[in-house]
């Protein structure tokens, strides 16, 4: 399963930057792709992005292209969301999610999902 550590989330200012750490247990990241994933008020969640269980495929949404960074620490057993130039319409839940074998880095067939935390960027 995944554990988001809800320390991770808070309240910024517009061009502020934040880190998610979303801690897994009771599985290794070798066998799961991590992929994070939000949902503002009245919207769908949509996916944000995903790192696959190799480390070597990548993806993002095109909204959070070239501000967000997806990245894992074995040691640690965590996968880190970096968020910097943070928008207003950033804001939202976001959730820590693991899909089995997750070799094409896409987290498509995601199965556990982390708690939530809440990530609010202010004007």
């Amino acid at each position: 399963r995944c554990s988001c550590r809800r320390s991770g989330g808070g309240l910024v200012e517009t061009g502020g930057s934040l880190r998610l750490p979303c801690v897994t247990s009771g599985f290794s990241l070798d066998n799961y792709a991590i992929g994070w994933f939000r949902q503002a008020p009245e919207k769908e969640r949509e996916r944000v992005s995903c790192i696959s269980s190799t480390g070597s495929s990548i993806s993002y949404e095109d909204s959070v292209k070239g501000r967000f960074t997806i990245s894992r620490d074995k040691g640690k057993n965590t996968v880190y969301l970096q968020m910097n130039s943070l928008k207003p319409e950033d804001t939202a839940v976001y959730y820590c999610a693991a899909e089995p074998y997750g070799l094409g880095g896409l987290c498509y067939s995601v199965n556990y999902w982390g708690k939530g935390t809440q990530v609010t960027v202010s004007s």
